[in-house]
């Protein structure tokens, strides 16, 4: 089972649905915690169902409020808080939240998790990404 990551910052709206479209994503989920206040007006969440249908041949969008940090451990992180710390504050959070232990990797399979940071190395798209490689031993993540 092939699943895929993606950030939209420092991406053009061409490079971003391009990059969706090449590498044949089915379904975009949307795992921001604010997915209507980013600056992005290509990734905004009222519009990313029709551009993604007419773009990226017929992907559907799916939003994940579940797969969010909460604001708090956000704010915490931006306020200068430690990648580690934030790490495994967020892991915490998914093992109460049955992520991906208590999900069905059905419908999953070539799906992208969408953030807007541009490396997955450093956001919480990367934690869950490890997380459903570990509990479902087919999945394989590609990082966009």
């Amino acid at each position: 089972m092939t699943l895929y990551t993606i950030g939209y910052s420092g991406k053009s709206a061409e490079e971003f649905y391009e990059t969706l479209r090449k590498a044949g994503v089915r379904k975009v989920i949307d795992i921001r915690l604010h997915p209507s206040g980013q600056l992005a007006g290509f990734a905004q969440q009222r519009d990313l169902p029709y551009l993604l249908d007419r773009l990226v041949d017929g992907c559907v969008y799916e939003y994940r409020l579940d797969f969010a940090p909460t604001p708090q451990m956000l704010k915490a992180y931006r306020d200068g808080g430690t990648w580690e710390s934030y790490m495994a504050a967020f892991e915490g959070l998914m093992d109460e939240r049955g992520i991906a232990d208590g999900l069905s990797p059905d419908g999953f399979d070539g799906a992208c998790l969408l953030c807007s940071e541009p490396s997955h190395n450093h956001c919480h798209r990367g934690i869950i990404a490890a997380r459903m490689e570990r509990a479902w031993p087919d999945c394989r993540f590609t990082h966009l």
